[in-house]
């Protein structure tokens, strides 16, 4: 008889730890997020688009680096990134979806700008995002592109 409650034990002790590994803790609404009161130039070619970046450690840092001209490689086809240089500070969060226009930090170096809406698994520090991403695909285009960032 207490051989089964033995076999029952293991499986819960199991069961807890990974509960309690598991981080389902939801991301915030966008809309809920505190905002900076400045606003980012994205410069591509000869568009300009604005954005407005989010109130966190990880853009604070990333706006004391502008301005800053880099080269972003083409990803996915929805996507496009550049390795800074040094790390910034994370708070990573799965969104579930990305929107078009939506700036974020992949690991704690790689910029990311998206120019699809997707689904998503993967776990991004959010920074900001483009107010308006209308023609964000167009001047991207398909291959690698520079692009700068200022205030």
């Amino acid at each position: 008889m207490k051989r089964p409650r033995l076999l029952l034990l293991p499986l819960l002790l199991l069961l807890f730890i990974a509960g309690a590994c598991k981080n389902d803790t939801p991301e915030p609404a966008i809309s809920t997020l505190p905002t900076m009161s400045r606003q980012l130039r994205i410069q591509v070619g000869a568009s300009t688009f604005t954005a407005t970046l989010f109130d966190n450690p990880t853009t604070t840092a990333f706006v004391a680096r502008l301005p800053l001209t880099v080269s972003m490689t083409e990803l996915n086809g929805n996507e496009k990134y550049y390795d800074l240089p040094q790390s910034l500070p994370t708070n990573a969060v799965n969104p579930n979806t990305i929107q078009a226009g939506d700036l974020v930090l992949y690991n704690s170096n790689t910029l990311v700008l998206f120019y699809q809406t997707l689904s998503t698994s993967y776990r991004y520090t959010r920074m900001g995002r483009i107010d308006n991403p209308a023609g964000l695909a167009t001047a991207l285009g398909r291959g690698n592109v520079t692009v700068t960032f200022e205030q």
